[in-house]
């Protein structure tokens, strides 16, 4: 692909003979027509789908939530497309093909604000899961304020729930409902933070941090 500056092809747009012209964001580029791949189906093909599929099916249960968490690093590109990138290259576990997600290392958020601090999880009641922290305020730019970001993922139910806008660091702890399909299964929940009140006009990925896996409970 060529970035187009500039110049007598600038703003080009459609195809001249084997030459796309578009733009995205943006951004005019040139792409070549894709040739015929003689197998299109090798082993190292087949890995990279698997691994993007695998990937994209946890991301879209909780799209708004990616996108928000990813912002900071939506740099000429999405967020979503920042997260599963970042995603597709850490976060898949075994050889192929009894690739899975390993989910202590999947990240919904990323940022530079400190992270969750002794971050775990519980099955507090019918339907409930309890996330508790340390108040690490007083860690670089952490602030008591910032605001949990809480989601939680049931693998066998193919969804997630999550929390952005209430709590705070200072509160050790916070409640998330759950469906009652998720009752009697596994969930894997994760913890961020974000400082909201500074996100606006700032780096956003200056008041958003990593999350943190929380581990996995049994919901009630």
């Amino acid at each position: 692909m060529g970035i187009i500056k500039q110049g007598i092809l600038g703003g080009l747009s459609g195809k001249v003979g084997n030459v796309v012209g578009s733009s995205w964001k943006g951004i005019s580029y040139l792409r070549a027509l894709p040739t015929n791949v003689a197998n299109p189906n090798t082993v190292g093909q087949r890995i990279t789908r698997t691994k993007m599929s695998i990937v994209i099916s946890f991301l879209k249960t909780c799209t708004a939530f990616i996108r928000f968490g990813f912002s900071g690093f939506a740099l000429k590109m999405s967020a979503f497309n920042a997260a599963t990138s970042f995603n597709f290259r850490i976060a898949v576990g075994n050889d192929y093909p009894n690739q899975v997600l390993d989910y202590s290392s999947v990240k919904v958020t990323r940022g530079n604000l400190p992270g969750a601090a002794n971050a775990a999880c519980a099955a507090s009641g019918p339907g409930q899961v309890t996330l508790t922290w340390d108040d690490n305020s007083s860690q670089g730019n952490a602030s008591q304020g910032d605001t949990p970001l809480i989601l939680v993922y049931c693998p066998e139910a193919g969804s997630s729930v999550y929390r952005m806008q209430t709590g705070s660091r200072a509160e050790g702890s916070a409640v998330l409902d759950v469906p009652a399909a998720y009752i009697g299964k596994v969930a894997h929940c994760y913890l961020g933070f974000a400082n909201i009140a500074e996100i606006v006009g700032s780096k956003l990925r200056d008041y958003i941090s990593d999350s943190v896996y929380a581990g996995s409970v049994t919901v009630l």
